[in-house]
């Protein structure tokens, strides 16, 4: 896949593009379902298949006191992306003179002079440009003068029956409720954080199960405290099942600053101080709470660690396992 940081050098001398444009934070269903379309029309028209996003959320800039927190981080929405099967990745830096740019420019200066667009895929409620004052209507106006179409995507309705459609919103208040097999199921991959593991008070390998303690970035979506059963993957491939607990750790501390995200590995006593952490949220197990002593704690654990070892009996530990065949089954 075809990384592009300059979105005004085009990337290609003779061929046009089939492209969508969004943030595309989460690359959940409802993105991949627009891709799929993308990469059919591109194949129809013998044109390369792109995604124009930006290098970070629009609204940490126009709206910095409300931005969401993200879902992926730059590196994981680009490896996401890279699993649709897309040809390239067009990323506009966002900051303050991006964000007053107009509809009109944005699609002169990126769509038709940079990516010689042919066709523009977007899901029926796409708004880009200045005040959000772009649109479908004004992309076909658009298109009509320069010679591209426009194609909108109904959006992907949940399929746990509620009126809702998927998007990364909805997907955020599942994880806000713990929900994290509905947020999963939206996303159709587990929702995944990154972060550095650095030397806690080794209280897990006091009590017997040691735990790597995760920085997560701020501004990272994290699930609502508790204990899930997920995948823990080192920097060497290795991937392993995992207890993971978040939380204020309220049997030892009466008013902790913020929650911490440890991961017991199963089965494996590993040295990973230093290292970059992913860690994969695939079953909720209970929610935290206090306990009356820590031989009490202990116990919750070990049958926290059996819990989890049955739930991921049957699950994959790659995030990317159905994503390029998602993608495949939404062109046909």
């Amino acid at each position: 896949m075809l990384v592009v940081t300059d979105p005004d050098a085009c990337p290609w001398a003779d061929d046009r593009s089939a492209i969508t444009i969004g943030a595309y934070d989460g690359v959940h269903l409802g993105h991949q379902a627009v891709i799929g379309q993308v990469r059919r029309r591109a194949d129809d028209l013998g044109a390369k298949s792109v995604v124009v996003t930006f290098d970070r959320h629009p609204a940490s800039v126009v709206r910095p006191e409300s931005a969401p927190r993200l879902l992926t981080s730059a590196d994981q929405k680009l490896e996401l992306l890279e699993a649709t099967g897309v040809d390239a990745v067009v990323i506009v830096p966002f900051d303050e003179q991006q964000a007053a740019e107009s509809p009109e420019s944005f699609v002169d200066r990126v769509l038709v002079r940079c990516l010689q667009t042919r066709v523009i895929v977007v899901g029926e409620d796409f708004h880009f440009g200045r005040q959000r004052d772009g649109n479908v209507d004004l992309l076909r106006k658009l298109g009509a003068e320069e010679d591209f179409d426009v194609e909108p995507v109904e959006l992907i309705p949940r399929a746990d029956g509620v009126d809702e459609p998927v998007s990364s919103t909805a997907i955020r208040r599942a994880l806000a409720g713990g929900d994290i097999a509905r947020a999963n199921a939206m996303l159709g991959h587990p929702h995944e954080v990154r972060g550095l593991v650095f030397e806690g008070d080794q209280r897990g390998r006091l009590l017997g199960f040691p735990t790597a303690n995760v920085a997560v970035p701020a501004g990272m979506c994290l699930p609502a405290d508790g204990v899930y059963a997920g995948w823990y993957e080192r920097p060497n491939g290795e991937v392993h099942p995992c207890a993971i607990n978040l939380g204020r750790r309220p049997t030892f501390y009466e008013h902790a600053d913020a929650s911490l995200l440890e991961a017991h590995l199963l089965d494996a006593d590993v040295e990973l101080y230093g290292e970059p952490a992913e860690v994969r949220f695939m079953h909720f197990l209970r929610s935290e709470r206090k306990f009356d002593g820590v031989d009490a704690l202990i116990s919750q654990l070990g049958q926290d660690v059996e819990h989890a070892r049955d739930c991921l009996l049957y699950t994959s530990p790659s995030p990317r396992d159905n994503i390029a065949n998602l993608v495949c089954r939404l062109m046909l």
